[in-house]
C-alpha cells in the first residue's frame, strides 16, 4: 500500500493580487522542471498545509498549492466580496499564466474536484489530467443530503449537536439559517454556528473517527472561513447552474481522468463518483472499500499515490 511522500518544503512561495481587494497565497515545490500539478483544495473555505504536498512525487513533479480566496493564508480571511465560482477560475488562470505554464495536471477532492471539473470544462486545452477525490457535483440534491437530510440518519448524534445552534423553528432550512448567522454582525453567533458547521463535517469525514482532524476542523481560524464560504457557496448553488457538470462532460472526454472516491463516503455519496463515471466512460474508477471521505484515510492515500505515480509513467 503506497503512502504519503516524505514531508518537504516549498521553494517559491508568493502572494498574487486578483483583484482590489482579494491576494491569494501560492507556493511551489518538488521539481521546477517537473510535471506541474495544482493541488485544489476542499471546502470551498478550507485552505492548504504541507501535508498536501506529499501526494507527489518530489522528484517528478512540480508541486503548485494555492489557497482558494478567503481561506488559509489568502487575504482577507473568510471575506464573501468577490468570492464566486467563476473568480475562482479566473484565479487558476492568472496562476497558471503568473508561473507561465502551459498545461498542468489537476488534483482535487471534495469541492476540489467539482472546481477541478469546472476548470477543465472551460479550458480543456489547458489540462494534462484529471485525478479526482470524493466527487461533489453541487447539485441541490448533493447539498440537500449533507446539510439538510440524508446523512442525518447516519450521524444523528453528530446531527443533533449540528442542530443545535438553530432554533426548531428554522430547522426545515438548515442552509439558510446558517447562512444567517454566520453572515450577521453578532460575533458570538458567528463563530458559534462557524465551530458547529465545521465539526460536523469534520466527523463525518472519515470512516474511522478521527479526533485530530476534528480538532483541526474545530479551530477557529479554520472554521470560519470553511463555514462562511461554504454556506455562501451552497445558498448560491456554487453560482453554477443545476447539473452543470454532468451535462458538460462531452468538453472533456479526451482528458487522462482518474476517479477515487471512498464506498462510505457520508459527505459526499458514491452515486456522484458513478455519475461522472457514466458520463466519462474512459476514465478510471477506483471505488476503496474500508473508507470515507478523507484523503488521508489509507485506501484513499494509496489510491491517489498511484495514480500521481502512473500519471508520470504515461508520460514518460
Amino acid at each position: 500500500m503506497r503512502t504519503l511522500y516524505p514531508d518537504i518544503s516549498s521553494y517559491n512561495k508568493l502572494h498574487l493580487n486578483v483583484d482590489d481587494l482579494h491576494t491569494l497565497y501560492i507556493e511551489e515545490s518538488g521539481n521546477p522542471k517537473g510535471i506541474p500539478v495544482v493541488f485544489i483544495h476542499g471546502g470551498p473555505g478550507g485552505g492548504t498545509s504541507s501535508a498536501h504536498r506529499r501526494f507527489f512525487n518530489p522528484e517528478k513533479y512540480r508541486i503548485i498549492l494555492f489557497d482558494q480566496r478567503g481561506c488559509g493564508r489568502s487575504t482577507p480571511h473568510s471575506e464573501l466580496h468577490n468570492n464566486t465560482t467563476a473568480t475562482l477560475l479566473d484565479d487558476m488562470e492568472k496562476i497558471r499564466e503568473h508561473l507561465s505554464i502551459d498545461q498542468w495536471l489537476l488534483f482535487g477532492g471534495s469541492w476540489g474536484s467539482t472546481l477541478s471539473l469546472l476548470y477543465a470544462q472551460a479550458f480543456p486545452e489547458k489540462v494534462l489530467g484529471l485525478i479526482l477525490r470524493g466527487i461533489f457535483l453541487c447539485r441541490k440534491q448533493d447539498i440537500d443530503w449533507f446539510y439538510q437530510q440524508g446523512a442525518s440518519a447516519i450521524f444523528p448524534d453528530y446531527w443533533k449537536e449540528y442542530q443545535h445552534p438553530i432554533p426548531l423553528a428554522e430547522r426545515h432550512d438548515m442552509l439558510s439559517a446558517y447562512h444567517k448567522r454566520l453572515t450577521s454582525d453578532n460575533e458570538i453567533a458567528r463563530m458559534s454556528a462557524a465551530k458547529a458547521w465545521s465539526v460536523w463535517e469534520g466527523r463525518c469525514s472519515t470512516i474511522d473517527p478521527n479526533a485530530d482532524l476534528v480538532d483541526h476542523f474545530a479551530t477557529p481560524h479554520f472554521a470560519l472561513a470553511m463555514a462562511r464560504i461554504e454556506a455562501h457557496y451552497f445558498i448560491n448553488q456554487a453560482f453554477i447552474d443545476e447539473n452543470q457538470i454532468l451535462n458538460n462532460c462531452d468538453r472533456i472526454q479526451q482528458i487522462k481522468t482518474t476517479i477515487v472516491h471512498g464506498r462510505y463516503d457520508m459527505v459526499c455519496p458514491i452515486e456522484q463518483a458513478q455519475a461522472l463515471h457514466d458520463k466519462l466512460p474512459n476514465s478510471e474508477f477506483h471505488i476503496v472499500r474500508d473508507a470515507g471521505h478523507s484523503a488521508f484515510e489509507k485506501g484513499i492515500t494509496d489510491n491517489l499515490i498511484k495514480a500521481t505515480d502512473n500519471f508520470v509513467l504515461s508520460r514518460a
